[in-house]
């Protein structure tokens, strides 16, 4: 793969500032193959679920990260429908990477999900019948877990990922490749392995969003009138 076949995902990792950054500095995407968007809620184990567009669902999520200080994440979830599965995104969230998360969603079907995370790291990680595959940091993909780790080596290798430690004097080359084009290679692979390409159309129509985490009760009890 060449970097310009990564043109569909640049949108997911624009530069530092960038006023079309939609999904900002933290974000989630989760892909699962032949899933419908309420059978994706509930196991996601949502508590509630209703009709957004992605503006009224960064909304909710502003206010509920501005009661809880951002510590349980986005606290809700919105899915939409794509050819023969879903994508789930999770605006300052991360509960798609959550290895109990992902052996639900998984269970009978393959599931990707990739987080970015401009404080800590972004994170990649296959999950297929309940079980986590492989997984990864994208600036990192010779550093793997899961019960895997070189199940995609053939996949990452095409996708330009190295397998390999690097000596220093390759470092600096490696890490600006990676760090450029690292979420852009996810995104690419993760359409490969679900069959669901995340495009930023998708956000233009209604989600079905779930709520995935309660307030705290002295919250709650401090905005009640």
């Amino acid at each position: 793969m060449t970097i310009d076949e990564l043109t569909p995902f640049r949108w997911l990792q624009p530069p530092y500032g960038d006023e079309g950054d939609l999904l900002g500095e933290i974000c989630c995407v989760t892909l699962l193959r032949g899933l419908d968007p309420a059978e994706v809620l509930r196991r996601f184990g949502a508590r509630t679920s209703t009709e957004m567009s992605f503006a009224e669902l960064d909304d909710a999520v502003s206010d509920f990260t501005m009661v809880t200080g951002g510590g349980e994440g986005g606290g809700y979830v919105g899915v939409v429908a794509s050819g023969d599965g879903c994508a789930v995104v999770e605006p300052y969230g991360w509960s798609g990477t959550d290895d109990r998360t992902l052996s639900r969603l998984s269970a009978g079907t393959e599931v990707v999900s990739v987080l970015r995370h401009d404080y800590a790291c972004d994170d990649f990680r296959y999950a297929a019948d309940g079980i986590v595959i492989t997984a990864f940091d994208p600036i990192a993909p010779e550093h793997r877990s899961g019960s895997d780790p070189n199940r995609l080596a053939g996949l990452m290798r095409e996708f330009g990922l190295p397998l390999e430690e690097c000596s220093d004097e390759e470092w600096e080359q490696r890490y600006d490749d990676l760090s450029e084009h690292g979420l852009g290679r996810m995104f690419a692979m993760a359409a490969r392995l679900t069959g669901v390409t995340f495009t930023a159309d998708l956000l233009n129509g209604p989600l079905l969003v779930g709520t995935i985490a309660d307030l705290p009760q002295e919250d709650l009890e401090r905005e009640t009138p």
